[in-house]
C-alpha cells in the first residue's frame, strides 16, 4: 500500500506525537531527525494514531460481521429459503446476527416476555431484578427492583397494563405497569416459585412451586382461591389454556398434568418424557390443523381439532400431545442438551425451542423436522418470547444477556 506525501507526513506527525505524550525522549529526537519533522507537533496531531488505531479495530469488526451476513444470505438463497418479499408473516423465522445483544443483568436471565403493546421487553434474572428494554432501539429503560431472590418468571395480563413476577423469596409480586410500582405481595407457597401465569380474562394468577402445588390467585384481593395438588415433586410450569378452562403443569416427575380450573380435579396425566419436563405450553387456535394433520389425533366430529400441547424436556426432546386422547402425538428430537423453553409459531406452522446446548431451533410441524438452528447464546439459552405481529423473537440466557433477533 503507498502513501501519498501528505499521509506521510500526517503518519510521521502522528507518531511522533504519539512518542512524546508516551515519554519516550530519546526515541522522540532520533526519529524528528530521521523523519525530517522541523516544526512543532501542532493540535491536530494530538492523540491521531490512537485514533486511527481504535477505528480500525472496529472496522475489522464491522467487516467481519457484514461478511458474516452476506455468509448467510448466500446460503439461503442458495437453499431457496424464500425472500422477504414471497415470505408472509406466518413464516417468519429468526434470522442470525442478532438485532441487539441486551447487557445489565449480573446473573442468568431466567425469563424473557415482549408486552403485548408496547415495544418493550421485560426479562428477570437470578440477581433478583426484573429490567425493561425498548426491543426497536435496543435501549435500556428501567430496573424494578422488590424481590429478595432470583425473579424466575414474569407474565403480562392481556392488556400489558399489570405484570406479575414471582421469586425464590416465595412470593408473587402484582406490578402497575403504568406507574411500575409494586401494588400487590402474595403469599403462600411454602418453596421457590417457579413459574406465573394470568388467566385470559386477566383477574386470577396461576402459579407454579417446588412446594409440589398450583395455586390460583385472585388478582384483585391478592387471595389464593384454589390450590391444586398431585405432583409428586417440584412443579415447573403452569400455563392457563387459551379459553381458560383448563391448566397444564409440568414437573421433576417427569408428568404433564392436565386440570380441569372449575373442579380441581386432574383430567389426565401425560407420560412418555424421561427426565425432568422443564416447559409446556398450549397451541393456539393458528397451530390446531398443523398439529391435527401431522399427528395421530382423535378427530372428533363437526368439531376443532385439540386441545394440544407441547412440552420441552431435560431428556432432550419436544413432545406433541393431544390433551383429550392423553396420546403423545409426535417428538421431536435434536437438540444436545435439556430443551429448556419451547413455544408454538404464531402462524401456527412452526415449534420454536431454546436449549442448554445454546441454540434456538425452529421446527417444521408439518414434516417434523428442524427448519433452522441458531448459534443463540455463548452459554445455555433459558427462555425465548415471539411476537404475535411483529417479527421479533427475544431470548434470554445464562450467559446475562438479553438478545432480540429479527424475522424474515
Amino acid at each position: 500500500m503507498v502513501l501519498t506525501e501528505k499521509q506521510k507526513d500526517e503518519l510521521n506527525y502522528a507518531i511522533a506525537d504519539y512518542l512524546k505524550t508516551q515519554g519516550f525522549d530519546e526515541a522522540l529526537i532520533a526519529f524528528k531527525q530521521e523523519a525530517g519533522i522541523e516544526n512543532d507537533l501542532e493540535k491536530k496531531h494530538s492523540g491521531l494514531l490512537e485514533k486511527k488505531w481504535t477505528s480500525v479495530v472496529r472496522l475489522q469488526k464491522k467487516v467481519m460481521e457484514l461478511e458474516g451476513k452476506l455468509a448467510e444470505a448466500e446460503k439461503e438463497v442458495t437453499a431457496g429459503g424464500p425472500s422477504r418479499k414471497t415470505r408472509n408473516p406466518a413464516e417468519w423465522i429468526p434470522r442470525p446476527p442478532e438485532r441487539y445483544e441486551l447487557t445489565g443483568h449480573r446473573s442468568p436471565v431466567t425469563r424473557v416476555k415482549i408486552h403485548p403493546v408496547f415495544s418493550i421487553i421485560v426479562s428477570s434474572s437470578e440477581d433478583a431484578t426484573i429490567k425493561l428494554w425498548d426491543y426497536e432501539t435496543g435501549d435500556f429503560e428501567r430496573t424494578l427492583k422488590g424481590h429478595t431472590d432470583a425473579v424466575n418468571d414474569v407474565a403480562f395480563d392481556a392488556q400489558g397494563k399489570l405484570l406479575a413476577t414471582c421469586s425464590a423469596d416465595m412470593t408473587i409480586k402484582v406490578w402497575d405497569f403504568q406507574t411500575y410500582d409494586c401494588i400487590r405481595t402474595l403469599h403462600g407457597h411454602d418453596h421457590n416459585i417457579s413459574s406465573i401465569s394470568f388467566v385470559p380474562t386477566g383477574d386470577f394468577l396461576v402459579s407454579a412451586s417446588r412446594d409440589k402445588t398450583i395455586k390460583m390467585w385472585e388478582v384483585a384481593t391478592g387471595y389464593c382461591v384454589k390450590t391444586f395438588v398431585g405432583h409428586r415433586e417440584w412443579v415447573r410450569r403452569a400455563k392457563v389454556s387459551p379459553d381458560g378452562s383448563l391448566i397444564a403443569s409440568c414437573s421433576n416427575d417427569q408428568t404433564i398434568m392436565v386440570w380441569a380450573i372449575e373442579t380441581k380435579e386432574c383430567k389426565n396425566e401425560l407420560r412418555d418424557h424421561d427426565h425432568v419436563v422443564e416447559c409446556v405450553e398450549w397451541a393456539p387456535e393458528s397451530a390446531l390443523h398443523a398439529v391435527a394433520s401431522s399427528g395421530d389425533a382423535e378427530a372428533r366430529k363437526g368439531e376443532q381439532p385439540g386441545p394440544f400441547l407441547v412440552s420441552g424436556s431435560r431428556d432432550k426432546s419436544i413432545r406433541v400431545w393431544d390433551v383429550h386422547g392423553g396420546l403423545c402425538l409426535f417428538a421431536l428430537t435434536g437438540h444436545d442438551n435439556w430443551v429448556r423453553d419451547v413455544l408454538f409459531h404464531p402462524g401456527g406452522k412452526f415449534i420454536v425451542s431454546a436449549a442448554d446446548d445454546k441454540t434456538v431451533r425452529v421446527w417444521d410441524i408439518k414434516n417434523k423436522r428442524c427448519l433452522k438452528t441458531l448459534d443463540a447464546h455463548q452459554h445455555f439459552v433459558t427462555s425465548l418470547d415471539f411476537h404475535k405481529s411483529s417479527p421479533y423473537v427475544v431470548t434470554g440466557s445464562v450467559d446475562t444477556t438479553v438478545k432480540v433477533w429479527e424475522c424474515r
